[in-house]
């Protein structure tokens, strides 16, 4: 049906007359998701006094052939640790949702108290879910994006494929990741410095790292198939842990560019306006505008999954607050929700590996 013109429709029988509007619903069921898992549990405690976190790497120590009796004369020694590295996460972000809303001349447009309180009720209710949808789409966004060139964080698999026979094809690759996942995990638990942007030396719990899987990676995966592919314990544990849709995974782009005109691969990084279109993160941006360097992405297909430690990413809230005031004068109330978090980075001290896959030839 078209949408509503304001035109009520002539009666049948008196043509003079005009059907009344039975009734007005409005949806409210309108977010159900947001993906924030990553998000929520990646939260970590921020304040109002001060606006840095510091987090300190050190290395591991070593050892030295003992000479014994000649050790007496080393007692003085002095065997001081190297410095540490020190990260430091600032709260620097703030953002306000705006919404104006009044009792009187928009009340006029319902046909009863009932459908404007509801009208009402679902606009002040999108202030939480629009800042749901932003924390969400923006940690998702970074996640997908974000990447390590140090040691071994970007690991590339080679895709067996069969030309004549998809299900053959989709099992191959499917082994061939699940081999990648085993091999990563056990070197992820052995001591080595190949794991982290410090090169410190370190070992992980598997208990402490997350596998965030491409979907359309996982789709390609069966069901039946995971006994006997993803066939230890932590293996199926790690399969499908935390999946994202593939639209947030890609490649930051480090140069400014203008979209194609049929934009298909080019998403935000941010929430921001495009000509007339706004965009939240992980949204297209529409064909034929401009972008700068480093707030959009381009989708990238090969990556299949990331693995990173819950530690990884620190989402701190510096405050969040939620005002209204009523303006006696336009007879209007304005209601706000403004907070403060940080940039978002991951902590070098932690691993966080990209893993690409690639179909053999």
């Amino acid at each position: 049906m078209a949408t509503f013109n304001g035109q009520l429709r002539s009666n049948e029988i008196f043509a003079a007359l005009y059907n009344m509007i039975i009734s007005q619903q409005v949806f409210a069921d309108n977010i159900y998701d947001t993906k924030a898992t990553l998000a929520d549990m990646s939260r970590v405690d921020g304040s109002m006094y001060g606006d840095t976190k510091l987090y300190y790497s050190t290395d591991v120590l070593k050892s030295v052939p003992w000479g014994n009796d000649a050790e007496a004369a080393n007692l003085l020694a002095l065997h001081r640790p190297e410095a540490p590295e020190v990260q430091a996460i600032h709260l620097d972000q703030f953002r306000q949702i705006s919404l104006t809303v009044d009792n009187y001349l928009s009340k006029r447009a319902w046909g009863t108290e009932g459908a404007f309180s509801s009208f009402n009720s679902v606009m002040l209710g999108w202030i939480r879910d629009t800042k749901r949808v932003y924390d969400a789409t923006l940690f998702n966004s970074y996640i997908g994006t974000a990447a390590s060139g140090v040691g071994r964080q970007t690991i590339t698999v080679n895709l067996p494929v069969d030309e004549n026979d998809v299900e053959a094809t989709n099992r191959l690759q499917a082994s061939a990741i699940a081999e990648a996942a085993a091999n990563l995990l056990v070197d992820l638990e052995d001591v080595t410095r190949d794991f982290n942007d410090y090169g410190n030396l370190r070992s992980y719990s598997s208990e402490d790292l997350i596998f965030v899987w491409n979907s359309e990676a996982v789709n390609k995966i069966k069901k039946y198939d995971l006994p006997t592919i993803f066939h230890k314990d932590e293996l199926i544990d790690k399969f499908a842990e935390h999946t994202l849709p593939a639209r947030y995974f890609g490649n930051v782009n480090a140069v400014g560019g203008t979209t194609s005109g049929a934009n298909i691969t080019v998403r935000s990084l941010i929430e921001a306006d495009y000509g007339d279109v706004h965009v939240f993160p992980g949204e297209l941006l529409p064909g034929g505008v401009a972008y700068s360097a480093n707030v959009t992405y381009t989708e990238d297909p090969t990556i299949l999954f990331k693995v990173m430690h819950k530690k990884s990413v620190p989402f701190m809230s510096a405050f969040e607050v939620g005002t209204s005031f009523f303006n006696p004068k336009s007879l209007t109330e304005n209601h706000y929700l403004t907070w403060g978090y940080n940039t978002l980075e991951y902590l070098k001290n932690y691993p966080f590996i990209t893993v690409k896959g690639v179909s053999a030839s």
